[in-house]
């Protein structure tokens, strides 16, 4: 494909152009990182990477690992879902340090990178792989980059506003993370929507693609509480950390039990183990540092678990059919639903938010609570937590609408009906020696065919009787 290997490598080279030249002209090293013999922190062990460099790492799991193999469930779409992710994020982290730079720390001029920045710009490439799961299989990796510079753009300016604006609490993300990342995403899915996506033979899983999928499943719940007190210390990662535990634990035994229920055999599904058992830490995220008590954190995950659970048994099937929707990954029953579930127990909680039960930590985590005078009461601002999410919501479906129709434009060459949910049009030796796409022994059997004797390999749409009666007559 002449096509993409021009168009693709001319738009990633000019970017990175670009970005070196933003970020040699506006960006530096911050104050600890840098060469300043007066900086009193640089070398003891208050420096923000000793409290920071755990949690970034975690985190970095969650994005590249975590992210990446959870989409693998896809049976011929392996390399995409962990080789795209891996090009996603991090353009996406580059891109959005320096957005990020421009918007909230541009002082005289310059603004400073350090390992804080860092975890925040992780926090911007989860934004743009939630989205990524709305549309996988179905988009270019050119496309996809086309949607990381919009969206990284549309969803820092949004948390501008939310924290700087409404001065808002979202320290997990349920709102300005997973909301946004999903009805942006699925904004998108709507406008590439064509009939191939539906009923596509190529979109199932195997039962080694499901597993594939599971790794990425269980790295993510092992390293959710980092994700969520990552940019929170002492009594409030503390805080962060057993709320999000208790809420993960809680959503992982009730999917198991709603996926159960709502199966007419009475059998576990996998999808919703894969992904409604992560929801707990969605649903979460606003209150994580707040005071909900750990039978709040149970409370929420499972609610967040019959939320997600039900949504991919029902909510799914109904998008695809009623609104021709179609949404790969189901990220509104992840990240969408349960992100809006987190951002209503977010404006609960701060309706209890007082200075007896918080103590100094108050201004910390409402400045204009704990102000004095108080220019707020603790219902004004659960109303501003709600407005953050009203506008979440409206900037993510609104920018995913128009970002898909940049999207759909003629010179970014989507892919055609025959290769959604394939590696073969980007991947090189994608069958380990079987033949490639341009091979008219690659198209699946009919399943006539199938029923009439011949024999397929159960998922990788390679015809083997095909292949070996060819082989055989070479060999004479």
């Amino acid at each position: 494909m002449a096509w993409f290997r021009g168009k693709f490598a001319t738009v990633i080279i000019i970017s990175q152009l670009v970005f070196i030249l933003i970020i040699g002209l506006f960006g530096k090293y911050s104050r600890e990182a840098g060469a300043d013999k007066d900086a009193s922190v640089t070398h003891d062990e208050e420096n923000s990477i000793n409290r920071y460099y755990g949690v970034f790492q975690d985190v970095n799991v969650m994005v590249f690992v975590g992210f990446g193999f959870l989409m693998t469930f896809l049976k011929k779409y392996g390399y995409g879902a962990v080789g795209f992710t891996f090009l996603v994020a991090t353009f996406a982290i580059e891109w959005s340090t320096i957005v990020r730079g421009l918007i909230f720390n541009l002082k005289g001029g310059k603004f400073e990178i350090g390992v804080e920045s860092l975890i925040e710009a992780d926090f911007s490439a989860a934004v743009v792989l939630i989205s990524f799961g709305a549309i996988l299989g179905k988009s270019s990796p050119l496309q996809l980059i086309i949607m990381a510079i919009v969206e990284v753009v549309l969803s820092v300016g949004n948390e501008y506003l939310g924290l700087e604006i409404f001065e808002v609490t979202d320290v997990g993300g349920s709102m300005f993370i997973h909301a946004f990342g999903a009805y942006f995403g699925l904004g998108v899915a709507w406008i590439l929507q064509r009939d191939a996506n539906e009923n596509n033979e190529k979109e199932g899983a195997t039962y080694n693609s499901d597993l594939s999928a599971m790794i990425g499943t269980l790295f993510l719940w092992m390293f959710w509480p980092s994700f969520n007190g990552a940019l929170v210390e002492n009594e409030l990662r503390h805080r962060a950390v057993i709320n999000t535990y208790f809420s993960l634990a809680a959503c992982c035994i009730v999917t198991f039990a709603i996926s159960s229920l709502s199966n007419k055999e009475g059998k576990i599904e996998m999808v919703a183990i894969q992904n409604a058992t992560l929801a707990g830490g969605v649903a979460v995220g606003t209150s994580a540092d707040l005071l909900i008590n750990p039978w709040g954190a149970i409370t929420v995950g499972s609610i967040a678990a019959i939320v997600s659970t039900l949504g991919f048994k029902y909510c799914t099937p109904f998008l695809c059919d009623k609104l021709k929707l179609h949404d790969t990954c189901g990220v509104h029953n992840l990240h969408g639903m349960p992100g809006i579930l987190g951002g209503v127990v977010g404006a609960i909680a701060a309706t209890f938010a007082t200075f007896e039960t918080y103590g100094d930590s108050l201004v910390v985590q409402f400045p204009e609570l704990g102000s004095t005078p108080s220019p707020r009461t603790a219902g004004s601002q659960a109303g501003y937590q709600i407005l953050a999410l009203a506008v979440t919501l409206a900037i993510s479906l609104v920018g995913g609408l128009v970002t898909g129709l940049i999207m759909k434009l003629k010179i970014w060459d989507e892919p055609s009906d025959r290769d959604l949910f394939s590696d073969y049009p980007f991947w090189d030796d994608v069958t380990g020696g079987l033949p490639n796409e341009s091979d008219a022994r690659y198209q699946p059997i009919p399943r006539q065919e199938v029923e009439a004797g011949h024999e397929d390999d159960g998922g990788n749409g390679v015809n083997m009787t095909e292949i070996s009666k060819a082989a055989s007559a070479a060999a004479e």
